[in-house]
């Protein structure tokens, strides 16, 4: 086969290859695989430029290669309501991974296909734990039909009082003015916001048990511990994707700890110039930062890529 420099995408963008003389046979094979292959990549320090915004530039590029039929989704911290916010534009065709993999959701319908949650026991242990350490969580669970973020305003530190003044009219805001309203519904995600004192040790209390991620915010700079059900990550999240649509690889993008399972699980693993030591020491290779598109950048390559 003969392919000319010039091509089109489905969009009708022309963009150029370069002359290649390829078999028809390894044509087809290259073309199997890219669209047996499932990609998958963090948001916020990622995708998101520092403004977390991501570039219309970059949401083009993505929605084209979606169109052409590339099997494309994220895995994030966020929930799917400031998610879908910060990711305006950009197609949602597959199945959404959200509070690091505690859910599988439909983009549209946002109807849930995969949920983790605490028991009651398990739900009530941490919690009690938190308290005992002078820790004021901020606790998610499902309530009364809806989904809930809850924080008891008199004991809350100012670092989680300003992270919930970023969520301003976030119907999910649910302040409470006692410590045991935080014990409602069906828990599923344990935020604290506080010194690292405190919450270095209920890391290493709760490490081996379930799923926690401990770790400065790329925003704040405040330190956060995130406590989760075992089988709640964003491997777990990802290997059930690939499943169910028959992908035979995997290819992620991250920038910080909570990504480090998600690399694991891959069969190649990117991450951006800003990410953390750890991470870069785990990625397949470290491709441009977050604020310059390198990864729609990056997909836009392999995906145009011949052979």
């Amino acid at each position: 086969m003969h392919i000319r420099g010039i091509r089109k995408t489905a969009a009708g963008h022309a963009y150029t290859a370069g002359e290649q003389h390829v078999p028809a046979r390894a044509m087809e094979a290259y073309r199997a695989r890219r669209e047996r292959t499932l990609y998958l990549t963090d948001l916020d320090g990622t995708l998101l430029g520092s403004d977390q915004r991501i570039p219309v530039d970059a949401a083009n590029r993505i929605n084209r290669m979606v169109d052409e039929g590339m099997r494309f989704t994220y895995a994030t911290a966020r929930s799917l309501n400031t998610a879908s916010k910060v990711t305006k534009g950009l197609s949602a065709r597959m199945p959404l991974i959200v509070y690091n993999g505690a859910f599988v959701l439909e983009g549209g319908s946002r109807r849930m296909l995969a949920g983790n949650f605490f028991s009651d026991e398990e739900a009530g242990e941490i919690l009690d734990a938190l308290l005992a350490a002078g820790v004021s969580p901020i606790v998610y669970a499902w309530h009364e039909g809806r989904e809930q973020f809850r924080y008891n305003i008199h004991t809350a530190g100012k670092d989680t009082i300003d992270f919930v003044a970023t969520r301003k009219g976030d119907l999910r805001d649910t302040p409470v003015e006692s410590d045991e309203a935080l014990r409602l519904g069906g828990t599923f995600y344990f935020t604290c916001i506080d010194d690292a004192g405190k919450l270095n040790g209920l890391h290493e209390m709760y490490r081996d048990r379930f799923h926690c991620v401990y770790a400065k915010d790329i925003y704040s700079d405040a330190t956060w511990l995130e406590i989760m059900p075992a089988a709640a990550s964003k491997a777990n999240a990802g290997r059930q994707l690939r499943e169910w649509y028959g992908c035979t690889r995997v290819v992620s993008f991250g920038d910080s700890t909570n990504d480090i399972d998600m690399f694991e699980m891959s069969d190649e693993c990117y991450a951006v110039a800003n990410a953390t030591d750890e991470l870069k020491a785990k990625a397949t290779r470290v491709i441009g930062s977050n604020d310059s598109g390198s990864v729609a950048r990056w997909l836009q390559r392999r995906w145009n890529r011949v052979i």
